[in-house]
């Protein structure tokens, strides 16, 4: 491996993203977060969005939203770049000021997706239960079948050992990220089962925040965004592909984690030097 860049975050080499950069960053991709929102930042160029729980602004009142699109998006000052700097970014405010929501916002976040013509979805949030909403399923599968590369958290139920992912990242259509931590291993909290698809760092990722400030969190909801920019990488250098080739590519290149079983880490972790 080579050495990471002083001037780089840890996740960020450790998915090689830095390694593609010299050929793509994601110019003319359109990546929308459904999130909290995203709020104004210095290092962040927002190019639109909706706000589908009560209109107005899409600016964050939570953090999470700005956190999670920084990680895929970040403009690289204060040492912070994300995955893929100059995709055009857009907020999605599905989520209210405590993280919560209704299936219903998020639906008409996928449908504002679609009707503006995004080519990646990031969903870092979770629906835990079996009594997944048929409209999600339906709208998530529309989406796919337009063509948009939809990507999501896998989860941090991961000590329950249940055998689980959330909703959406369970469902077929969509590219399911576990987390990975500093060591490689995947971490604790990540949840397991069939349908993982991808691993990225998940654990103490520093990244943009309210007030044009930056915070370091862990989660599953900071490995999807790291796919996320991966997919936007890949697709500013070949438009063409569908979300199942997106898929099939990034699994091929990924590192497999030799300590770790299949339902955790999917195909391994998420490496985008080949682009």
């Amino acid at each position: 491996m080579s050495a990471c860049p002083p001037e780089l975050t840890w996740n960020i080499c450790r998915v090689k993203a830095h390694e593609a950069w010299p050929r793509v960053s994601g110019g003319k991709i359109k990546v929308a977060i459904i999130d909290t929102g995203i709020a104004a930042h210095p290092n962040l160029r927002i190019a639109g969005g909706v706000n589908t729980i009560r209109g107005g602004s899409y600016a964050d009142d939570n953090g999470h939203g700005t956190h999670v699109a920084g990680i895929t998006a970040a403009q690289g000052l204060d040492g912070i770049k994300g995955v893929a700097p100059d995709v055009e970014l857009y907020a999605i405010k599905a989520l209210d000021s405590r993280g919560g929501g209704y299936v219903s916002s998020i639906i008409s976040g996928v449908d504002w997706c679609i009707r503006n013509k995004m080519d990646v979805i990031n969903m870092s949030f979770g629906l835990v239960g079996t009594s997944v909403n048929r409209a999600l399923r339906d709208v998530i599968t529309k989406a796919y079948n337009k063509g948009i590369v939809i990507v999501a958290s896998a989860g941090n139920s991961g000590t329950e050992d249940n055998g689980m992912i959330d909703a959406p990242a369970s469902f077929p259509e969509v590219m399911a990220i576990a987390a990975t931590d500093l060591s490689d291993k995947v971490t604790g909290f990540s949840s397991r089962g069939s349908g993982i698809d991808l691993a990225a760092p998940g654990e103490q990722i520093k990244s943009t925040w309210l007030n044009g400030g930056y915070m370091s969190l862990s989660g599953t909801s900071m490995s999807s965004p790291h796919a996320a920019g991966g997919v936007a990488l890949l697709l500013s250098k070949q438009s063409g592909l569908s979300p199942t080739q997106v898929t099939e590519q990034l699994k091929s290149w990924a590192h497999p984690l030799p300590s770790e079983s299949e339902n955790k880490q999917g195909a391994g972790l998420l490496q985008l030097d080949r682009i």
